[in-house]
């Protein structure tokens, strides 16, 4: 199996699957020097980890990161990190009955015609599982971002049919909403979980989208035709377990407005600093950024594994009913927050990098 790895200057590396012994990386391409909190990594953890609350899967993991190289001292040194984070609460035999059926939605029949493989115990090397090897990183390529105070921040736009709308203020974002849906607006977040629980309780689930902003990302990240700064955080994006749709800047509201409305004017500031008077560009054009705030939307099906009765077939072919056991997210839009984060700073640092922002 190929594609494993990620990134240009700045790669990581994934290995493990979803009920082995542990899952890890490693990160190769971080500058020596930068100053490593391990207990700012355990928090940013626990962001993702499962088990943290009642619209989460009730798996329990403690997410914890075992660094293994790259680190010495409370400082990166300049070579590949290492890391690992065991599985101690997987149960295989939860999955013992559907390993003979493909489930709706799920990875189990395209694995099985690629690769021969047979559907593997919570969706094997498929598994959102993947994804806390994706923070770890992403912490590490924070820490790169912080030395050019750009910030990335994601929150959870909308659940179903509750949405923060489009007259939400990006600009007044300062940080990743704490409460459990991770909704910028508590009254809306209240109103979302009350639909998650609802919806768990049915055996049933829920999708979303997720609105992320990057604030501060300075002028000229991005190449003009393959490497599109836009492109390449669109690709990142849509990695992501569950993702079904990406759009920056005005997106696809964008194609109902005439040219005249949707053009962003150019002006000087107080400050002799070029900006645009309005940003439907989304702080990237030509696929190069350009000062201004990049924003974007990603979209979230609802999780595929239910606890209600579906029809499927077994691997001869043959048709059946299933109903999977286990432990799932109703929706996994409040533990996607800290992987799109993550994803998106893996990427603004491996352009950081490329273009020689940081030494």
């Amino acid at each position: 199996m190929a594609s494993n790895s990620f990134g240009k200057l700045l790669t990581l590396t994934s290995f493990g699957e979803s009920h082995g012994a542990a899952i890890g990386g490693i990160l190769d391409g971080m500058p020596a020097g930068i100053d490593y909190d391990p207990e700012e990594l355990k928090r940013l953890m626990q962001r993702r980890r499962p088990g943290q609350s009642a619209v989460t899967t009730s798996r329990n993991e403690k997410d914890e990161v075992v660094i293994l190289s790259g680190v010495n001292n409370g400082k990166t040194n300049g070579f590949p990190i290492g890391f690992m984070i065991p599985n101690e609460d997987a149960k295989p035999k939860d999955y013992s009955d559907l390993k003979q059926l493909f489930r709706p939605s799920h990875a189990d029949y395209t694995y099985r015609e690629k690769y021969g493989i047979d559907p593997q115990s919570g969706g094997g090397r498929s598994s959102a599982r993947e994804t806390a090897v994706w923070v770890a990183a992403g912490y590490f390529a924070n820490l790169l971002l912080q030395e050019k105070s750009i910030k990335v921040i994601a929150y959870v736009n909308s659940i179903g049919n509750l949405s923060l709308g489009d007259d939400f203020d990006l600009e007044k974002l300062t940080a990743t909403p704490e409460n459990i849906v991770r909704c910028p607006d508590d009254v809306l977040a209240m109103k979302m979980e009350e639909e998650i629980l609802l919806a768990k309780k049915e055996g049933d689930s829920l999708g979303g989208t997720i609105g992320c902003v990057i604030f501060n990302c300075p002028t000229g990240l991005g190449d003009p035709i393959f490497e599109k700064l836009h492109a390449e955080l669109g690709k990142a994006i849509l990695t992501i377990n569950a993702c079904k749709g990406f759009e920056y800047g005005s997106g696809f509201g964008g194609t109902k407005l005439r040219g005249s409305q949707h053009n962003d004017e150019f002006f000087t500031d107080d400050d002799g600093t070029i900006k645009t008077s309005t940003n439907n560009s989304g702080g990237i054009q030509g696929g190069i950024s350009n000062g201004m705030t990049i924003y974007f939307k990603a979209a979230f099906k609802p999780t595929s594994t239910l606890l209600k009765s579906q029809q499927t077939v077994d691997l001869k072919g043959k048709a059946a009913e299933m109903k999977a056991k286990g432990r799932h997210d109703p929706c996994v839009l409040p533990r996607a927050v800290p992987v799109v984060e993550a994803i998106s700073s893996l990427v603004i640092a491996d352009f950081l990098l490329r273009n020689g922002k940081i030494e």
